[in-house]
């Protein structure tokens, strides 16, 4: 059996304002505090002497890869992202940054979705990437529109009650969005 994996899917390289806001300042955290915070701890444990048998420098070690394998990462990414801070031109349909009420067809439950970049999804605050299936299936319908979506639990139908574009769900950092 070979290892070869297939190439990861590209994500939608898009991002709210407040998202991205996020990111820099998750970057700036990482470089400025965390990071020389670890290298001051890697110091001493390396200074402790026998470094085979020192769990501390094993740990702060680790650490730092994680920490630098996260900037790496946001660095890039950074780069990439475009930020949409501007309404659609046509706010009666779903694009990015909608935050749309559907209605579950079967069961009648509501559920309240803010469409946002990969990178800033928070399933708890019902903040979804544009790359699932339920915002892609979203995309470009309007308010009393009815389909259906192929989602991992099964096939479901909903209907969409209400679309806004003026305030999202509450900001998963605590701030307004």
């Amino acid at each position: 059996m070979s290892r070869w994996r297939p190439p990861a899917e590209k994500s939608t390289a898009l991002i709210t304002a407040q998202g991205h806001a996020r990111l820099k300042a998750e970057l700036d955290e990482l470089w400025r505090q965390r990071r020389p915070e670890v290298v001051k701890a890697l110091a001493a444990a390396a200074a402790e002497g026998d470094r085979s048998e020192n769990a501390e420098y094993t740990y702060r070690k680790k650490q730092l890869g994680e920490i630098d394998r996260r900037v790496r990462y946001l660095s890039k990414r950074l780069e990439v992202l475009r930020v949409v801070d501007t309404r659609p031109s046509d706010p009666d349909a779903v694009f990015f940054g909608a935050t749309v009420e559907l209605e579950n067809v079967q069961s009648g439950q509501t559920h309240v979705y803010r469409i946002v970049g990969p990178d800033e999804t928070d399933a708890t605050a019902g903040w979804i990437s544009i790359d699932s299936p339920l915002a892609r299936a979203l995309l470009k319908k309007r308010i009393d529109d009815a389909f259906d979506v192929e989602l991992p639990s099964g096939k479901q139908g909903f209907a969409i009650v209400a679309i806004d574009y003026a305030a999202g769900p509450q900001d998963p950092s605590g701030a307004d969005a």
